[in-house]
This record gives structure tokens, C-alpha cells and sequence, in this order.
């Protein structure tokens, strides 16, 4: 098989992916994974193949022959090709892929998945806290067997089961930048809330976590305050909050009571010491800064109120309108996770990988967030 030559295009992606991961990360993320090559000289040596799960990222049209034809050239110049070597065919590769495994591409995700958004970003920051949000997307994998079973098709079964395997992924990303620091990646059996208990614990003491309603429970907020972090989240409308103290610019003070607090006597306690003052027992009641408003020409219902609560209970800190007005910045997550599946992708298109199928599919797709959106957004 004849090389050619990749264009000017190219090679400034796979530049800016190199830049963007460099290869002390990889070489780190295959060590730490176990999965070093078992003999010197090979062809297609862990980092290599790491480079490669990207590069399909960023040529998602292309077959895996031609990605590596692309590729090919870029690695000569790192030196880890042999301009000498053929291509390897599409059996070479899977198996290269086989022997990686997933967890290499996982661990350079946890890496280089970081806020890039500087202190001049349009809508990067409010105050000292950065502007993050959490939301989930789906994506379609192949229709093997594997991939239901791993994964599940929305709608359950029967006609109005999904064409495709849909794999649910959660992400928290930056608002102003729209980039991915961290995801977790499961099937239809797995709920939003659940996936995002494996995310409270990365959270930054400097963000501030903008969430919908879908992601409200008493224990996820609580657990998600206890990380430090800011919280801005909104409210579902089955949700009681008692005011404790209106604030002179609008919003005011309540307590969240745990749903596993019995009896209306402890529950009178518990409003009674928060209007006191007193210290609370978080695993039963929390003080949280509740800001309602309403958003004219929002479209058929102007007039519904928007409830949001928050962490940050001292108004001098921040204003509720500022407030408001942050939490609207979660839309800009839609919009990275627009970017992710119909731009930088291609509309309509699903995850290339059928062998070995979860656990390829879980490869691609960490290797389309680690890069996708970050080497996208710079060329």
C-alpha cells in the first residue's frame, strides 16, 4: 500500500492533538494501565495506537486504513514510524486496538480533561468561581448484540425501540469554552443521577456547577456542596422551600430537609434552629439562597417561574441577578454537546467501532471527547 501524503489540514490537527496530548501523558496513561509492549520493535506499539484512537476522532469519515495513512506521517516525524513500514490493514489494527484496551485512552482523558478558558473569556468566570456545567447526551453505537446488551436502545423494546444501541454519556464541561473535563459513560439502564455520583467527586472548590432540575435530589446536592464547590442548580417544582429570610435584593433563605426525616415535629425543629441560626445536621437539613424569576418571551408559558438554588447564601458575594443569569450559561453545554455530535462529528453519523464492542465503543467515544472538542475548537 502506496502512503500518501496528508494535506495542510492535517498536519496542522495533528499537530495541535500532539500539542494537546503530549507523549509523556500517553506514555504515563499506558505505564500506569498495564498495557506496555510486550516485545521491542513492533509496529504498533501502545502510543502509537493511543494516537491513532484519536486521530479517528478527528477523521470520523475516513476508514481505519486511511487514518493511519494520515496519521502515518505526522508519527515519522515524532519518530514512532518508519517511513519504510506499509500500512497496517484493518485486522493489524484491531488487534493493536484489542491490545489496548480502553483504559490507556481513559487515563489520558483524565489528564488533559481540564478548563482551558482564561480569565478574559467571555463567560468564563462570575466572581472567583468558573463557570462549569453538568448535562448528558446520547450517542448511537453500532446495532450489535454486544452493544444492546451492554448498552440498551431508548424506548426499551418492541417497535419503539431505537434503531441503534444508545449509549448514555454524562459530562461536566466548561461553560465558556465548551470543554469536556469529565464524563462517565454508561447505558439506558443508567440514569443521569446515577452516573452523576462518579462526577460530585471531581468537582474544584473555585467552580461554580450549574445543574438542571433532572439532577436534584437531596443527597446529590449535598454530596455535590461537600466537594466545596459552588452550587447553582434548579429546583423541580415538587421541591418546599420555607423562607427562612427574605434578602433585601430578591432572594431569600431556606432549608432543604432531607426526605428521610420523619415526623412534622423534627421537621419544625429543624425550620426553627435554621431560622435561629443554629448549625444543621447535613445529613438532615441544609441552609441553600433560593432566586425565582421569570424569563419574558420565553415562549408559550412566559409566565412560569424559574426557582434555582444555590450555595452561596451571602448576596454581597453575588447578586441574584447575576445569579439568574449564570444559570442560563448551562445552555452553552447543549451547545458544546452540539458541537460534539452534529459538527465536529457529522450529523446523523454513529460510533464506528463493532469489534469487541463495548469496550471499543467506550475507546472511541473517550477518545472523540479527550480531542474532539479540544483540537476542533483550535484549528
Amino acid at each position: 500500500m502506496r502512503v500518501r501524503g496528508g494535506g495542510l489540514a492535517d498536519s496542522v490537527s495533528l499537530g495541535v492533538l500532539a500539542t494537546a496530548v503530549p507523549r509523556d501523558v500517553v506514555d504515563t496513561a499506558v505505564a500506569v494501565s498495564g498495557r506496555g509492549a510486550k516485545r521491542s520493535g513492533g509496529k504498533l506499539p501502545p502510543h502509537v495506537m493511543v494516537y491513532y484512537v484519536l486521530a479517528l476522532a478527528l477523521f470520523p469519515t475516513e476508514d481505519y486504513e486511511e487514518v493511519f495513512t494520515r496519521l502515518s506521517a505526522t508519527l515519522t516525524g515524532w519518530g514512532c514510524w518508519d517511513p519504510g513500514w506499509e500500512i497496517p490493514t484493518s485486522g493489524g489494527i484491531t488487534q493493536a486496538r484489542q491490545r489496548l484496551g480502553s483504559q490507556p485512552l481513559a487515563e489520558v482523558f483524565e489528564q488533559v480533561a481540564v478548563p482551558v478558558a482564561e480569565e478574559l473569556t467571555p463567560g468564563a468566570f462570575l466572581g472567583g468561581w468558573r463557570l462549569m456545567s453538568i448535562d448528558g447526551l446520547e450517542w448511537d453505537a453500532p446495532d450489535s448484540d454486544e452493544n444492546v446488551a451492554e448498552f440498551g436502545r431508548a424506548g426499551g423494546t418492541g417497535e419503539k425501540a431505537s434503531a441503534f444501541a444508545k449509549v448514555r454519556v454524562l459530562t461536566i464541561a466548561e461553560c465558556a469554552s465548551h470543554a469536556v473535563v469529565a464524563a462517565r459513560i454508561g447505558g439506558q439502564h443508567q440514569g443521569e443521577q446515577t452516573l452523576a455520583r462518579d462526577l460530585w467527586p471531581v468537582l474544584e472548590p473555585d467552580w461554580l456547577v450549574i445543574a438542571d432540575a433532572n439532577f436534584y435530589s437531596y443527597q446529590d446536592f449535598t454530596a455535590a456542596a461537600e466537594t466545596g464547590a459552588a452550587l447553582l442548580w434548579r429546583l423541580p417544582s415538587t421541591v418546599n422551600t420555607p423562607k427562612l429570610a427574605e434578602l433585601d435584593e430578591g432572594s431569600y433563605l431556606s432549608v432543604l430537609i432531607n426526605k428521610r426525616v420523619r415526623g412534622a415535629a423534627r421537621r419544625r425543629t429543624i425550620l426553627a434552629q435554621a431560622a435561629a441560626g443554629e448549625d444543621l445536621d447535613p445529613a438532615e437539613a441544609i441552609v441553600v439562597r433560593v432566586i425565582e424569576y421569570t424569563v419574558p418571551d420565553r415562549g408559550p408559558d412566559p409566565g412560569d417561574v424559574i426557582r434555582v438554588i444555590t450555595t452561596i447564601t451571602d448576596p454581597r458575594e453575588t447578586p441574584s441577578v447575576m445569579l439568574a443569569q449564570a444559570y442560563h450559561q448551562r445552555w452553552e453545554h447543549e451547545t458544546g454537546n452540539d458541537q460534539l455530535k452534529t459538527h465536529l462529528r457529522g450529523p446523523g453519523r454513529i460510533l464506528r467501532s463493532h469489534c469487541q464492542a463495548p469496550g471499543f465503543v467506550e475507546t472511541g467515544l473517550v477518545g472523540f471527547l479527550g480531542c474532539g472538542d479540544r483540537v476542533g475548537h483550535r484549528v
